[in-house]
C-alpha cells in the first residue's frame, strides 16, 4: 500500500497534469514569458505548480516547499520538504512538443524519501518509496543490465543557461557519440532520469541542473538499482549541477569519460 505521501504525490501530480492538458491545443498560442537568456516560463507552469502545491497543503500544511516557480532563494533543511518543478520542460511544451513532466519528490533530512514523476502527454506515472522499489504505472521496472558501452543508449541535455562547461562537455559528447549506441537529448531532465530507472536509458548525464530537475529522478534510479552521483564520484549531485546516473556499469563508463575528457576545476561548482 503506498503511502500516504505517495498518495498525496500522485494526486497533486494529476492535478498539476490537468492544468496543463488545458493549455495543451493552445501552448504555441499561449503568453510566456523570459526568466532568462533561454529559459522561459508559461502560465501552465505557474497555474500547475499552484494546483500542486494546493493539493500537498491540504494534506500536510506543515511541510515545506521547494518549487521551481516560486524557490525565491530557499534552501533545503534538514525539515520535510516537497521538491516541485511544476513542468519539467517546459520549452517542449511551450512549442508543442510532447516531452515534458511534472516532478515532485518528497526529501526528510536532506535525503529522498518519496518520489514521482509523471509523464503528461503519455500518462506514465513512475513513483518510487524508499527501500521499495520503483514503478512504472503501477508495476515494477529496474535499471538495464547493458554493460558494454557500445551498447548502451544515453541520455543528456545540452547545456543552455551555463555554457562555461561548454567546451569541456562537447568533448564528452563527442566520445560517447563515437563508443556508445547512441545519445539523445529530449529536452525534460526528470524525464530522462525516469527513463533511465526503468532501462530505456543506460546512463544520463548533465550540468546545470537545478534540484528540481532532479531530486526525483534520482531516487527513481536508485530504487530501480542504479547509481547517482556528482561529477566526483560523491553525493554533491542535488544542489552541486553536476549529475551522473545509470546502471552500475554505465555509471562507471560515464564517470571515467567525464573525469578523462573534462578539466579538474570544471568537475564541481562552488554554487548553490
Amino acid at each position: 500500500m503506498p503511502s500516504q505521501e505517495l498518495q498525496t504525490a500522485v494526486e497533486a501530480a494529476r492535478a498539476g497534469a490537468a492544468i496543463i492538458e488545458t493549455y495543451t491545443e493552445r501552448s504555441r498560442a499561449q503568453r510566456f514569458e523570459l526568466k532568462g537568456r533561454h529559459d522561459l516560463v508559461t502560465e501552465a507552469d505557474v497555474a500547475s505548480e499552484k494546483a500542486i502545491k494546493s493539493v500537498i497543503r491540504r494534506m500536510f500544511p506543515e511541510d515545506m516547499m521547494l518549487a521551481e516557480e516560486s524557490h525565491e532563494g530557499a534552501e533545503l533543511t534538514d525539515a520535510r520538504t516537497w521538491i516541485i518543478d511544476p513542468i519539467d520542460g517546459t520549452t517542449n511544451f511551450a512549442h508543442g512538443v510532447p516531452f515534458y513532466a511534472v516532478s515532485i519528490a518528497l526529501w526528510i533530512k536532506k535525503q529522498p524519501e518519496v518520489a514521482l514523476v509523471l509523464g503528461v502527454a503519455q500518462n506514465e506515472l513512475f513513483t518510487a518509496e524508499k527501500g521499495m522499489g520503483t514503478q512504472l504505472n503501477a508495476r515494477p521496472v529496474h535499471v538495464s543490465a547493458t554493460k558494454e558501452a557500445s551498447g548502451a543508449l544515453i541520455g543528456t541535455g545540452f547545456p543552455y543557461r551555463d555554457l562555461s562547461v561548454l567546451e569541456d562537455y562537447m568533448k564528452v559528447f563527442d566520445v560517447l557519440m563515437r563508443e556508445t549506441h547512441g545519445v539523445r537529448r529530449p529536452g525534460s531532465a526528470a524525464y530522462d532520469m525516469a527513463y533511465v530507472a526503468c532501462g530505456r536509458y543506460d546512463g544520463f548525464y548533465e550540468y546545470a541542473l537545478a534540484p528540481w530537475d532532479v531530486a526525483a529522478g534520482a531516487l527513481l534510479i536508485r530504487e530501480a538499482g542504479g547509481v547517482v552521483t556528482d561529477w566526483h564520484g560523491r553525493e554533491n549531485w542535488l544542489t552541486g549541477k553536476r549529475i551522473t546516473a545509470g546502471n552500475p556499469s554505465i555509471h562507471t563508463y560515464l564517470q571515467e569519460v567525464i573525469q578523462r575528457e573534462v578539466r579538474p576545476e570544471l568537475l564541481s561548482t562552488t554554487e548553490s
